[in-house]
C-alpha cells in the first residue's frame, strides 16, 4: 500500500443510503493537506491567486465564505486544468483591531500598555497572536479551501517586515515618503491618525450657529455661520471670496474676535462659497482641512485649541481650557448668547467624518506624520487599466479606480500605535532624521557615539498589505516563487477596498516591479438577508460555520457560487418559524441538489457486479441514441462551463452544472438506461450500458468538483475504487489532480441531440396534460403521435418503450396524421402533433368548469388586486423597490398560469 493510500480515510464498499455531510467532510481535508495537492505541480503554465489576507483577530463570515468560495472554484478548476496553480494564504496583522483587543484584555486587568512599555506590551501582542490568532486558518479548512499551507505569509512575518523596510527605505530616498507638519484625521478614541478612507461620512443632525464678528475700528460688523463654534477659539482670519461685491469695502480690513478679542485679518479666497450662509467664513488653520490651506496660502498664524484627546487646549483660554470639545461647545454659545455676539441658531443637517473603526467623530489636527506622495505611482496605474493590463470584471469598477486615482491626495502613513511595522527612521540629539534598514545602519550614517532614537510611530497596516502581491512570493529577493508567479493571474475582492487595497497594490507593484500585480480584478458584490445589509446591530448575520453544518459545506459554496452574477449583491432569502432557527430556501434547494448527486452515484454504485468493466472496454463505441446524446450534452456542458468560469460567470458555470446533472443526466440518462443498468444478466449490452453510466458520472463529478469539493472526492473515490478493482489503471490519487473535462465540438452529435430534444418534448407535454386534466398516475391512455418527418418517427417508433413506461402510457400510435378522436387533448409540439383520448377518462363537463373556475379565479386577483395595486397613484413611486417588484412577478405569474389554463381549456375543444 502506497503511503497516499495509507493516508486516504476507508470507506466502505457500499454507499450509504443517506447522504450526511458531516461524514464525509472533516476526512478528506487532511487527506489532501497531508499529501501535498495544494502546492503547485508540474510544468503547466502558472496560475496564481494571493488571498485578501483576513486579519489575524478575524473569524469567518459570509463575505468571506463568498470569496473563498470563488478563489477556490478557480484554483481548483485550473489546477486540474493543468495549470501549475498556486492559492497563497496569509493573514494580516491589523494593527488598530488587534491592539485594541489587546489593551481590552489588559484593562480587564486592571492594566494598562503604558504599564508596561512598549517591549512587554508588544510581547503580550505577539502571545495572543499565537494562542488564539488561527482561528480563521481553522475555519478556512473547513470551507475546504485549497490553499498551499506551505506557503503561509503573515504581514508582520521576518520576511515581508524586510520587504517592507526596503520599501519604505527606498521611497523615502527617492523623496516619495516625507515626514511634516500636516492636517490629518484624528481619531480621539484610537489615539492616532487614520486616513481619508478610513473616515466615514455620516448625516447628522446639528446646528448651524450665526455669530456677530466686529470689524475692527468701526461700528460695523458680519456674521459668520459655523457648526462647530468652539474651533472659533483658534480662528486667526475671516474670509470672503474676492469677487463678492458685498464684502469688498472689508478688503484690507480686521474682525475683532469675540470672546477673545483677537484682531484677525479680513483675507479673499477663492475657495469661499459666496451662496453659503453669508458668504463670509471664518478661518482656523489648525482644525479645518480647507482653512488649513486657506492658511498656508495667506500666512495665518496657527492655533491648536483641541488637543489630540478631542479636549481644550491652553491656547483656547482659561474659561475652556481641559473641557471636552462638546462641552467647550456648549460654553461658548452660552457666552456668546450672553454678550450678544449670537444671531441666531438653525437646525442643520449635514455630514461629519467619523472614525470608520471607532465610530467616533475625527478632528481634523495638525500634527506630525509620515506621508507618501503616491500622484506618479496613480498616474501609472490608471494607465495600467487603460491599457488592458489589469482589468475589472465587471468593467464599470474602473471608472470608480480612475476617479479615485484622478483625485489622490498624499497618503498619511504613520499610526501613533505600538503594534505593526515601526517605522525605520532614527533621529539624533539635533532633530536630523535618518532612514535606514536597520538600527546599526542608522548607527554608522550618524556616526559613532551620536545618540539616536528611532521613530515611534507604526506604518499604517494598508502600507503592507499594499505589497501582498510581490512581497509573499520572497521580494525584495529574486526568488523562484516571485519569478513564476508575478504578475498574478486573478485578485478576488469586495468594492469596499478598492480604494484601499486594490489601488495600492498596483501602485506599489508598478512601481517596484515594474509590471501590474495582477491581470484580472473580480469585485464581488455583498451577501445580503433578503435586501438588508446583515449587521450586528440588526441581528441578521448568518455565521457561515453554523450553516456549513446545516446544510453542508458543498451546499453553501455551491448556493454561494451560484448566485453570482458580476458584482451584484447576493439575497439569501429566510423563511422563520417560530422558536426554530431560520431556514435558507436556496441552501435547502443546495443541499437537495448534493443529495441528487448522492442518491445518483449510490444507484450507480448498487448495480455494478465485480466484472461490471475492464479496462479495455471503458470508452465503449456509444450506439443508443440515449448514449450518443448524453455524450454530446456532457461535452457541450464541459465546454460551456469552461466558457462561463474563464468569463468569471459563476452563475452560468453553476446552472450548466445543475442542469446537466439533474435534469439530463437523473432525470433522463438515468431513467432511460434503467432497463440495462438494472438487468441481473450481464449480457454485451448490459455491460456496455454499465461501463458508459460510469463513465459519465466519474466526468460529471470531476465537472463538479470545484465548486463542491467534499462530495465529488467521496464519490469519485468509491468509483475509484471499482475502476481499480477491475483492471484499470493509472488513475491519480485524488479528483483534486485528476483532468478537468474541458470538452470535445466533435463529440457533439446535433442528430442525436435534436432526436432526444423531440423524444423529451413528447414524454413532457405528456405529463403536463395528465397534471393539467387531474389525470391520476395509475391511470394509463393510449397517445398518438402524427410524425411527418419518416427518421424522427423511426426514432419514436424504436423509442416506445420508453414512452410507455416514463409517461405512464399504455400504447403509442404513430402515423402521419393524427385519427379522428372524439373527447381528446391535443398538442403541437415543436417536430410533431400529438393526441390524448379522453372518453371515459375524466368528465369533460366537470373537467371545463374546473377549468374555467381557475381561470376566472386567477384573473380576479391579476385585475382586481395586482393590476389595481400596481396602477395606484403614486404606488411605483413610493413602495419599496423589492415590493414592486414582487408584485410585478406576481403579474407576471398569474399571466402565465391564466395562458396554460386557457391553452388547456382549448385542447378539450
Amino acid at each position: 500500500m502506497s503511503e497516499t493510500e495509507a493516508t486516504k480515510p476507508q470507506s466502505a464498499t457500499e454507499i450509504p443510503k443517506a447522504y450526511d455531510p458531516s461524514q464525509i467532510e472533516h476526512t478528506w481535508y487532511p487527506f489532501w493537506e497531508k499529501n501535498g495537492y495544494f502546492a503547485p505541480q508540474g510544468d503547466g503554465k502558472s496560475y496564481c491567486i494571493v488571498i485578501p489576507p483576513p486579519n489575524v483577530t478575524g473569524y469567518l463570515h459570509m463575505g468571506h465564505a463568498l470569496q473563498h468560495s470563488l478563489m477556490d472554484t478557480l484554483t481548483r478548476w485550473r489546477r486540474m486544468q493543468g495549470r501549475k496553480a498556486l492559492w497563497l494564504p496569509g493573514t494580516d496583522h491589523a494593527g488598530i483591531a488587534t491592539q485594541m483587543i489587546v489593551e481590552k484584555q489588559l484593562a480587564e486587568q486592571k492594566i494598562r500598555r503604558t504599564d508596561l512599555g512598549r517591549e512587554a506590551f508588544e510581547k503580550k501582542v505577539w502571545e495572543w497572536k499565537e494562542h488564539s490568532g488561527g482561528t480563521i486558518q481553522k475555519q478556512m479548512r473547513i470551507e475546504g479551501v485549497s490553499v498551499d499551507w506551505s506557503r503561509e505569509r503573515f504581514t508582520l512575518d521576518e520576511g515581508l517586515s524586510n520587504a517592507v523596510r526596503e520599501v519604505f527605505v527606498r521611497l523615502y530616498r527617492e523623496g516619495l515618503i516625507y515626514r511634516g507638519s500636516y492636517m490629518v484625521n484624528w481619531s480621539p478614541k484610537l489615539n492616532t491618525a487614520v486616513s481619508d478612507l478610513e473616515v466615514v461620512m455620516k448625516e447628522v443632525k446639528g446646528k448651524l450657529y450665526h455669530i456677530r464678528y466686529p470689524v475692527a475700528g468701526t461700528d460695523e460688523q458680519i456674521v459668520v455661520a459655523t457648526t462647530r463654534p468652539e474651533t472659533m477659539l483658534g480662528d486667526t482670519g475671516v474670509a470672503v471670496h474676492p469677487n463678492d461685491e458685498r464684502y469688498k469695502a472689508f478688503h484690507g480690513k480686521k474682525a475683532m474676535l469675540p470672546l477673545v478679542g483677537r484682531e484677525i485679518p479680513f483675507i479673499q479666497d477663492e475657495i469661499v462659497e459666496m451662496e453659503f450662509g453669508t458668504g463670509v467664513v471664518k478661518v482656523t488653520p489648525s482644525h479645518d482641512p480647507n482653512d488649513f490651506e486657506m492658511g498656508k496660502r495667506h500666512g495665518l498664524e496657527f492655533i491648536s485649541v483641541i488637543g489630540k484627546d478631542a479636549h481644550m487646549t491652553e491656547a483656547a483660554g482659561a474659561d475652556f481650557a481641559g473641557l471636552d470639545r462638546y462641552e467647550a461647545r456648549a460654553k461658548v454659545v452660552q457666552m456668546l448668547e450672553e454678550q450678544g455676539y449670537l444671531v441666531k441658531i438653525e437646525e442643520y443637517t449635514h455630514k461629519v467624518g467619523h472614525c470608520q473603526r471607532s465610530d467616533v467623530a475625527i478632528e481634523p489636527i495638525v500634527s506630525d506624520q509620515w506621508f507618501l506622495n503616491v500622484k506618479n505611482m496613480a498616474e501609472k496605474s490608471i494607465q495600467a487599466v487603460k491599457d488592458g493590463r489589469t482589468r475589472f470584471v465587471p468593467d464599470n469598477w474602473e471608472k470608480v479606480f480612475f476617479d479615485w486615482l484622478e483625485n489622490i491626495r498624499p497618503w498619511c502613513i504613520s499610526r501613533q500605535l505600538w503594534w505593526g511595522h515601526r517605522i525605520p527612521a532614527w533621529f539624533t540629539p539635533d532633530g536630523t532624521c535618518i532612514v535606514a534598514h536597520s538600527e546599526a545602519e542608522a548607527q554608522a550614517e550618524a556616526g559613532a557615539g551620536v545618540q539616536l532614537t528611532q521613530e515611534t510611530d507604526v506604518l499604517d497596516t494598508w502600507f503592507s498589505s499594499a505589497l501582498w502581491p510581490f512581497s509573499t512570493l520572497g521580494w525584495p529577493d529574486q526568488t523562484e516563487d516571485l519569478k513564476t508567479f508575478y504578475p498574478t493571474d486573478v485578485l478576488v475582492t469586495g468594492f469596499d477596498i478598492i480604494f484601499f487595497w486594490v489601488a495600492r497594490m498596483m501602485m506599489t507593484g508598478l512601481h517596484f516591479m515594474d509590471e501590474v500585480p495582477f491581470r484580472t480584478v473580480f469585485i464581488t458584490g455583498l451577501v445580503r438577508l433578503g435586501n438588508d445589509k446583515m449587521s450586528k446591530t440588526k441581528g441578521n448575520v448568518i455565521d457561515p460555520l453554523e450553516v456549513f453544518n446545516r446544510y453542508g459545506t458543498d451546499a453553501v459554496r455551491f448556493t454561494l457560487t451560484s448566485a453570482v452574477t458580476g458584482s451584484n449583491d447576493i439575497k439569501l432569502l429566510e423563511t422563520k418559524k417560530k422558536d426554530q432557527p431560520s431556514d435558507y430556501p436556496q441552501m435547502e434547494a443546495a443541499r437537495n441538489f448534493a443529495n441528487k448527486i448522492w442518491n445518483a452515484t449510490r444507484f450507480v454504485s448498487l448495480n455494478l457486479t465485480e466484472t461490471g468493466f475492464a479496462s479495455e472496454t471503458l470508452e465503449p463505441a456509444a450506439e443508443t441514441l440515449s448514449d450518443r446524446w448524453i455524450i454530446s450534452r456532457l461535452n457541450q456542458t464541459a465546454l460551456d462551463v469552461n466558457t462561463a468560469l474563464e468569463n468569471f460567470r459563476f452563475h452560468d458555470a453553476a446552472k450548466n452544472l445543475y442542469k446537466f446533472f439533474w435534469n439530463d443526466f437523473c432525470d433522463w440518462y438515468i431513467e432511460l438506461s434503467k432497463g440495462l443498468v438494472t438487468a441481473t444478466e450481464t449480457t454485451p449490452d448490459v455491460h456496455a450500458a454499465r461501463v458508459r453510466i460510469v463513465s459519465v458520472l466519474e466526468q460529471s463529478l470531476r465537472l463538479l468538483h470545484p465548486i463542491m469539493p467534499f462530495i465529488t472526492e467521496e464519490l469519485w473515490q468509491r468509483l475509484r475504487e471499482w475502476r481499480l478493482a477491475n483492471g484499470e489503471t493509472n488513475i491519480p490519487e485524488s479528483i483534486c489532480i485528476a483532468p478537468y473535462p474541458m470538452g470535445d465540438p466533435d463529440a457533439i452529435d446535433a442528430e442525436a441531440v435534436s432526436e432526444m430534444e423531440t423524444l423529451i418534448e413528447v414524454i413532457t407535454r405528456v405529463r403536463n396534460i395528465r397534471s393539467e386534466m387531474n389525470i391520476p398516475p395509475s391511470i394509463r391512455f393510449n397517445l398518438h403521435l402524427a410524425v411527418t418527418d419518416e427518421p424522427l418517427a423511426e426514432v419514436m417508433r424504436s423509442h416506445e418503450w420508453a414512452i410507455q413506461r416514463l409517461a405512464r402510457v399504455e400504447q403509442v400510435s404513430i402515423a402521419a396524421e393524427l385519427p379522428q378522436l372524439g373527447f381528446a387533448a391535443k398538442g403541437v409540439l415543436t417536430k410533431l402533433e400529438l393526441a390524448i383520448p379522453l372518453e371515459g377518462i375524466i368528465d369533460p363537463e366537470k373537467e371545463r368548469t374546473r377549468l374555467e373556475r381557475e381561470i376566472a379565479k386567477r384573473q380576479e386577483e391579476l385585475e382586481k388586486k395586482v393590476i389595481a395595486q400596481l396602477n395606484a397613484p403614486g404606488f411605483a413611486e413610493k413602495a419599496p423597490p423589492e415590493r414592486v417588484a414582487e408584485v410585478q412577478a406576481r403579474r407576471e405569474e398569474l399571466s402565465e398560469q391564466i395562458a396554460k389554463l386557457q391553452e388547456t381549456l382549448a385542447m378539450m375543444g
